[in-house]
């Protein structure tokens, strides 16, 4: 790859600049000549009012912003290969999209600061390297950049290896602050518009997990309709099982759960009743499990980490199951005595014993002294669903 050392000045990059809000990306400057945010480059993450205000404080104070690299193209274009984030921030500010505060805490827009201030940005030097090389070479660069201690996540990093009419379109899709469904996606998959989480889910539902061979099967595709078709299907299917969405279900793997049981059948005023009693079952210690809970048939109670009985309940419960067992002459576990081998009298050690539900938890059964009993260890795990 060859590279050349170039400079420009903040106001030449600045020239014809674009901003698309819908999209929070920039997208042209240098008078057309330079594509901001080509489709391998993350969306704009520095519009938080810290990292973009550092940006133009920065040159305010004659502090370098570093080197920036661009792409050269056919026809003298040019595109950003690392430094999207900076220019972005400085031309939204050079076109009024966000205010800075100045020394006294007031909010200036660029219009309106002193013009010694405007004139420091933007004849602000700017470093540029000019780099020319195949697709390959500039895309295994781009790879290895870290842009301002954000490292680009693994879909960042995928859109650059597979970027395309696929991309480009699954972007505007999934990675679309302004995209009405973002409100009800967001119930149910953790993560933001801009940082591609939406767009990585859909992806890994509709690949089973494979979305990077997903993306080099579809590179050239002109629509991303299976995709969109899939990820609403699991998102409808979710809401229409559970009529409640509670915080808790927010990053689970919709994917794969809708894979194991969409095909049966529920009573969704069923399961809601169901989700309901297991909130207000204070033994109940993690509520994410719950909703796999409940479409496995209320079984697995490991999901739900239910409670535990405290150590003082099975020294109690072990004491007076040991103490009518010696009063008995039958063994101290409960299913031990009741069979016919050498342990029918056998007096366990508490250490040896395990705390089970008489009644079984997933049926309703508490975790009380009055609702456990104490059973050798391999009866315990014999028995199983306690």
């Amino acid at each position: 790859m060859k590279t050349t050392l170039k400079q420009y000045t903040v106001k030449e990059v600045c020239e014809g600049f674009v901003y698309n809000e819908i999209e929070g990306k920039g997208l042209f400057g240098l008078s057309g000549r330079l594509t901001i945010q080509p489709e391998y480059q993350r969306n704009y993450i520095y519009a938080d009012g810290k990292r973009d205000v550092a940006v133009i404080q920065s040159l305010l104070k004659g502090y370098p912003l570093g080197l920036i690299y661009f792409n050269k193209l056919s026809g003298g274009k040019l595109e950003v290969l690392d430094g999207q984030q900076r220019i972005t921030s400085f031309g939204r500010y050079v076109t009024n999209k966000f205010a800075v505060k100045d020394e006294h805490g007031m909010e200036q827009y660029f219009h309106s600061i002193a013009a010694d201030k405007q004139a420091r940005i933007l004849e602000a030097p700017l470093l540029m390297y000019e780099c020319e090389g195949t697709e390959s070479e500039i895309k295994e660069w781009f790879r290895t950049i870290n842009i301002a201690g954000v490292p680009l996540n693994n879909q960042e990093l995928l859109n650059a290896v597979y970027s395309g009419p696929f991309v480009t379109l699954g972007k505007e899709e999934f990675s679309n602050s302004q995209n009405s469904n973002a409100q009800k996606w967001s119930a149910y998959i953790k993560g933001s518009v801009n940082r591609q989480e939406f767009w990585e889910r859909a992806l890994e539902w509709v690949s089973k997990g494979n979305a990077g061979e997903y993306m080099s099967k579809h590179r050239t595709a002109q629509t991303i309709a299976e995709v969109k078709t899939y990820f609403n299907s699991v998102l409808d299917w979710v809401s229409g099982v559970f009529p409640d969405v509670e915080k808790e279900m927010r990053g689970l793997d919709w994917g794969t759960l809708y894979e194991t049981y969409h095909r049966q059948s529920y009573k969704p005023a069923a399961v809601k009743q169901e989700v309901r009693k297991l909130y207000a079952d204070p033994f109940v210690k993690k509520r994410s499990g719950i909703f796999e809970y409940v479409l496995g048939g209320s079984h697995d109670t490991k999901l739900l980490e239910v409670r535990l009985f405290d150590e003082s309940t099975k020294r109690v419960v072990y004491e007076k199951q040991t103490a009518a067992a010696q009063a008995g002459g039958t063994s101290n576990c409960p299913l031990c005595a009741h069979g016919h081998d050498a342990n029918k009298g056998k007096l366990w050690k508490l250490a040896e014993m395990d705390a089970d539900h008489v009644a079984a938890w997933s049926r309703g059964g508490k975790t009380s002294p009055e609702n456990c009993e104490m059973l050798c260890s391999s009866h315990n795990r014999a028995k199983g669903n306690g």
